[in-house]
């Protein structure tokens, strides 16, 4: 087993799409999906951007004001997540500051309780 420090690890300043205080530092990849950590300082935006594939944001704490395609602002707390659909645009915000892991690319993200490991239960 390892353990990772989603804090400690690389993280490289994002600047495109107008992003305000939004850093990124990739800890997976494979063919189909990539996972990274992202953090938003006090006030950060990841500006509105298509998503290149599915994308799932889970937010590890802090807040999040998330929108996709119509606009509809929501807001997010530890222990919850936004999906967004391929190509949808997409734009995320935090007053307070947030640390979270973005999980993008080919990936089944169904309703609660419907994805079930078969080898966990």
């Amino acid at each position: 087993m390892r353990v990772l420090s989603l804090a400690d690890l690389p993280h490289r300043r994002v600047d495109a799409h107008h992003s305000l205080g939004f850093s990124v530092g990739a800890f997976g990849l494979c063919a189909d999906a990539h996972l990274v950590a992202v953090s938003l300082a006090p006030g950060g935006i990841i500006g509105r951007h298509p998503a290149e594939g599915r994308q799932l944001l889970v937010v590890l704490s802090g807040e999040a004001q998330v929108a996709g395609y119509d606009g509809t602002v929501r807001t997010i707390g530890v222990g919850e997540a936004a999906v967004w659909e391929p190509g949808e645009a997409h734009e995320t915000r935090s007053p307070t500051g947030l640390v979270a892991m973005i999980v993008e690319g080919d990936v089944d993200i169904g309703a609660p309780g419907e994805q079930i490991d078969r080898g966990d239960v």
